[in-house]
């Protein structure tokens, strides 16, 4: 409803803009005739006032047009890409006012080239249907935008949850306990939890957690999950309450999404639940003291994981939101990997980049991702790890044909799930150098590394999955051209 009111708003701004236009008459003569005042004629070409009917027919009458036509919702040739625009679904699944965008001046630009804009609109929608781009999968692209336009930090959020931690009484000294996640969700809000086995519904076996609403609220827990995990879906159902996010999801594995809202309402509750778990100023503290060290030590991320009781990716991902603004480490990446075992496919099922478009990122053409990279070669190291406990590994990546080079840090956990690396990438700079003593250590691998095998121009690679056939085309792309280039060549005189 909100969003038809908009359009009718906007049609009416501009008809009138392009009539006026059209005639040749300045904003300032149609205040003289219709004496309405400059800014409120700009406003209504806008589309944020709609005057009154009187106003609509005085407006007519000095264009020299009928109210009718005014008033339709028809628009001319030469705006009926924007009028197409405005009548799809486009703009109601675009989260504007979350990127600081105004509808009115989306739609005042479409205006000013229409065809062109049109085209381009339709030309990324086509790109969308040839690579099966479903609305989620844009969704979630916005949602990292977001992230990446915010540096993945969020104030709001950070405050929220302290003051959560003060008004309760806990301690941010100290991760929350199971317990006590479980008597906050009872005694504030009347959620009891439950560790379901799912037995009776296989379907519902991928699923982490399941709210039921009221009348008596539940939060299902499956019963496969590690204590880290209950945790964590623990506290992000407080974050849910505590933020009084209504349009969300039941589910803690996405099921079905029907909004931007419900998606970023996700993210919100999820962002609560790092801040409640992993206290800022208590991990800042410990980055910092993490950073000072002299040699690489992998133990101290594994002491971190297990001081906070939390998972390698909610550590990785909480440590990204903080690094941008308490060390200005912006230039990174984080990567969630997944391996079907006894398989050579892995498959990147979560990423962002801060400050840019870092290497590694997701491929669509279902290319072959380096092997080279420590958040691959961590796989081969699960069977070798006695217990199955948590793996960390650092290397230091060289982009072949690059001058970037990554400091990258990778976890996984076999026994939560043995199909799984995170990892975070920093780009080396003066002020990475700077930050972290470690990072001349000679323990640390140094690698050459490149996109997918499919580009890479390293022939001799011992790990190489695919020949590199896009690499060829591009190269006979460019020996074409250069052929091309001498035979237009004028031939010198003799």
């Amino acid at each position: 409803m909100k969003l038809q009111e908009d359009i009718i708003r906007l049609i009416l701004g501009l008809k009138i803009k392009q009539l006026r236009i059209e005639k040749g008459i300045s904003l300032t003569d149609l205040a003289a005739a219709t004496e309405i005042s400059v800014s409120y004629l700009n406003e209504i070409e806008k589309g944020k006032k709609h005057p009154k009917p009187s106003k609509i027919a005085t407006i007519a009458d000095a264009l020299g047009v009928s109210y009718d036509s005014l008033v339709s919702l028809q628009l001319s040739k030469r705006l009926q890409p924007v009028g197409e625009l405005l009548h799809s679904n486009i703009l109601s699944e675009l989260p504007l006012e979350h990127f600081g965008l105004d509808l009115s001046r989306l739609v005042d630009i479409f205006a000013t080239a229409p065809a062109k804009l049109s085209a381009f609109i339709k030309t990324l929608l086509e790109i969308s249907r040839a690579f099966d781009l479903r609305v989620e999968q844009f969704y979630f692209s916005a949602l990292r935008s977001y992230q990446e336009l915010h540096e993945n930090y969020f104030e709001d959020i950070e405050s929220e949850a302290e003051t959560f931690l003060t008004t309760h009484g806990l301690d941010p000294e100290f991760t929350p306990t199971l317990p006590q996640l479980n008597d906050l969700l009872l005694n504030i809000y009347g959620i009891e939890t439950e560790l379901a086995t799912f037995d009776e519904q296989p379907a519902l076996k991928p699923l982490r957690s399941v709210f039921i609403p009221d009348p008596s609220p539940k939060l299902l827990l499956n019963a496969a999950l590690t204590e880290q995990q209950q945790a964590f879906a623990m506290a992000r159902e407080l974050g849910f309450q505590h933020l009084q996010l209504q349009l969300r999801p039941y589910t803690s594995t996405w099921v079905k999404v029907t909004s931007f809202e419900e998606v970023l309402n996700h993210f919100r509750a999820s962002y609560f639940a790092g801040a409640l778990l992993l206290n800022r100023d208590r991990l800042v503290q410990d980055l910092q003291r993490f950073f000072s060290l002299p040699t690489w030590q992998p133990e101290f991320l594994l002491q971190l994981m297990d001081t906070y009781k939390t998972s390698p990716e909610t550590l990785l991902h909480r440590i990204t939101s903080l690094l941008p603004r308490f060390f200005n480490i912006k230039q990174l990446f984080f990567l969630r990997f997944n391996h079907e075992p006894g398989t050579q496919h892995y498959s990147l099922t979560k990423e962002l980049h801060l400050a840019g478009l870092h290497n590694p990122h997701a491929s669509l053409l279902n290319e072959h991702y380096c092997r080279r990279w420590i958040s691959l070669t961590l796989f081969n190291d699960f069977a070798t790890m006695p217990g199955g406990g948590p793996i960390v590994g650092a290397q230091r990546s060289n982009y072949i044909n690059s001058e970037n080079e990554y400091l990258v840090i990778a976890l996984a956990n076999p026994s939560e799930r043995a199909s799984e690396t995170v990892s975070i990438g920093l780009l080396l700079n003066e002020n990475l150098r700077r930050k972290v003593k470690f990072l001349q250590d000679p323990v640390i691998l140094h690698r050459m590394v490149n996109e997918t095998c499919e580009r890479c121009p390293a022939l001799d690679c011992l790990e190489r999955a695919a020949p590199p056939v896009i690499l060829q085309k591009q190269e006979w792309q460019q020996q074409v051209n250069e052929v091309l280039a001498q035979l237009q060549q004028p031939k010198t005189q003799q």
